[in-house]
């Protein structure tokens, strides 16, 4: 056991020479790496940062115009919903009126036509009818005279000068 140890002195001495080498390879990255971003970083300042101000300031002379703009855009709605109202309220106003004279018109139609048809009817009863009744009786009246002279005639020497009285006008 005693040949060993030195071996694990020299197994030890190594790792530690090792971690030794590890950490500077480690420490010159980091400080390769610091510089690299602190050169990102001067790059972002001389450029990034004077559009961030000019960013900032353009920012702060539309603000006011961007708070009218707003205020306006919200006045301007209000305006047209209300006329939007206005404008509902009077076609709904318009849309009733509408019905209750389309209601009106109809019902004096109907009533028209009521009376229309009455007036034919009182017409058909006085006046069509009697004289339909005064027209049989008058072509009654000329096929009994044309009968009896028709006999006259047959008796004067058989002529028969008879009109032919159609069956229809006969009947009333």
């Amino acid at each position: 056991m005693e040949n060993l140890l030195p071996l694990f002195i020299a197994i030890t001495a190594a790792a530690v020479v090792l971690q030794a080498c590890i950490l500077v390879a480690l420490y010159l990255m980091m400080r390769k790496r610091s510089a690299h971003m602190l050169g990102i970083a001067d790059e972002v300042k001389t450029k990034v940062l004077p559009a961030l101000d000019t960013a900032q300031s353009m920012l702060t002379e539309l603000r006011p115009k961007l708070t009218i703009i707003v205020d306006d855009l919200s006045a301007t709605t209000k305006e047209v919903r209300a006329q939007v109202e206005r404008v509902d309220a009077t076609v709904n106003d318009l849309v009733d009126r509408s019905r209750l004279q389309i209601i009106r018109a109809d019902e004096l139609l109907t009533r028209t036509l009521d009376r229309v048809e009455e007036t034919s009817e009182v017409v058909h009863k006085t006046v069509v009818s009697p004289v339909r009744q005064f027209s049989g009786l008058i072509q009654g009246v000329t096929a009994g005279i044309e009968f009896l002279f028709s006999r006259r005639g047959q008796r004067n020497g058989g002529r028969r000068d008879r009109r032919a009285v159609p069956q229809d006008e006969m009947f009333i």
